[in-house]
């Protein structure tokens, strides 16, 4: 198979035509809406991933992909040094006010109330482990906009102990949800669930859709929709990024009022636009004790400022746009990535100094689109934040052979060979997750 093909961006899931057609066409006309409001007539096409000749066509040759000069993360916006831990909070402090200005939006002080329900309880036998299963469901407090209601799906496994046990909290789909499509061949290997029982872990899933749904055309519903009280978005309310981790942070909280769940060791795992959310969830919630991030792309771990796979004029299209508070279209219209404030390994680096393991495929096996080694530099670049608080950060800055685990360090990263997954990381990350949270 051609490099081309394998490095074509992932598609959103197929919808039927009749309601593709009525979801673009909202999102279109609140995306242009946002424009106007800005004062933005069009913004830059984004990379063509699909055709190799188009004037537009994405780069996937290093040596066309630049080496720019990032924001300084250990420089406050005044240009005094950050030299300790104390510095770093109040640094930390302007990096957050910047990514809910610029980038991610800010979470409105009328985001509703959630009330939790336990919905069904089972105990069972899996993978050879007595373990309880639970299904439980987060009522959004709609009294201010009834046009729109969430109701936040979870669903959890606990191995059976006399002891609390850590939790991987995955942002996921609805139970018994199958891509479109062929049947894809079953994973080698036994799943990350029995791993993560194997290991004393349980694992859990937030159903990202039930939070926010994953479309433009849809924002006076969901949280977002109640939070705005049906009104359009202004430029610097949050998107449906920021959304997903508020939604995440909120199934953290009720997992943690589980008595058998040990509330200092519940990590946050995603995948690709799920990556993001979950490093998102990483950077606002210090409660989360370590993060698994995979395959995220522009957005997520890897560097804006670098051109390779996806670009800005991407995450700006109608597809994406509303992962964003409307400020970042700026930086596809007149300004560019260039004139951000801030960068990927800024975002990284307001996990320090919690364990944080970033993962990605390889270019020729189909995760071009995300710029492994743009997440990897983003890293690096983030490190500091870790050592400053007293942690090891990446334990090496050489961009790794695929398959090496860079795990010496409280942040890790590990490039593997599957393609567009984190089947393939997850037992290089419990293994890190077991030292880092010491866990059986």
């Amino acid at each position: 198979m051609r490099l081309w093909t394998l490095c074509a961006p992932i598609l959103a899931l197929a919808l039927p035509a009749s309601a593709q057609q009525q979801d673009y066409t909202a999102a279109n006309a609140d995306r242009q809406a946002m424009l106007h409001r800005l004062g933005i007539g069009e913004i830059r096409a984004g990379a063509d991933g699909f055709n190799p000749n188009a004037p537009n066509a994405a780069n996937y040759d290093e040596a066309k992909a630049g080496t720019p000069e990032l924001p300084p993360l250990l420089r406050t916006n005044a240009g005094l040094p950050v030299r300790n831990s104390k510095d770093w909070d109040r640094r930390r402090r302007e990096i957050v006010e910047l990514f809910d200005r610029e980038i991610y939006g800010r979470v409105p002080l009328t985001a509703p109330k959630i009330t939790w329900n336990l919905v069904r309880e089972e105990k069972a036998v899996e993978a050879g482990i007595p373990v309880t299963r639970r299904w439980i469901e987060g009522t959004a407090d709609n009294k201010a906009w009834p046009r729109a209601s969430t109701t936040i799906a979870v669903r959890y496994t606990l191995p059976e102990s006399d002891r609390r046990v850590p939790v991987i909290l995955s942002f996921g789909f609805p139970e018994g949800f199958k891509f479109p499509g062929p049947p894809r061949p079953a994973d080698p290997g036994p799943p990350y669930t029995e791993q993560l029982l194997k290991h004393g872990f349980g694992y859990a899933v937030v159903v990202a859709s039930s939070i926010q749904a994953d479309n433009g055309g849809e924002l006076k519903t969901g949280v977002i929709g109640i939070s705005l009280q049906g009104r359009p978005r202004g430029p610097e309310d949050w998107g449906v990024l920021r959304a997903w981790a508020w939604g995440a942070s909120r199934a953290r909280e009720a997992l943690a009022a589980d008595a058998k769940v040990d509330a200092r060791r519940i990590g946050i795992e995603g995948l690709s636009r799920y990556g993001k959310a979950a490093l998102v969830a990483m950077a606002y919630d210090p409660h989360f004790a370590i993060g698994f991030v995979g395959s995220s792309g522009a957005g997520g771990a890897a560097l804006y400022r670098r051109n390779f796979g996806e670009r800005m004029g991407n995450l700006a299209a109608g597809g994406e746009y509303h992962w964003f508070a409307g400020n970042f279209l700026k930086y596809a219209g007149p300004k560019t990535e260039f004139d951000l404030p801030i960068d990927a390994h800024m975002l990284i680096a307001l996990s320090a100094p919690r364990p944080l393991f970033i993962g990605a495929g390889t270019v020729d096996t189909g995760d071009g689109w995300v710029d492994p080694r743009g997440s990897f530099l983003a890293a690096v670049a983030a490190s500091p934040a870790w050592t400053i608080r007293g942690a090891k950060g990446l334990s090496s800055t050489i961009f790794p052979p695929e398959l090496t685990p860079v795990t010496g360090g409280t942040l890790a990263f590990r490039q593997h060979r599957g393609g567009h997954n984190n089947r393939d990381n997850w037992p290089s990350f419990i293994a890190f997750a077991v030292r880092e949270l010491r866990a059986n």
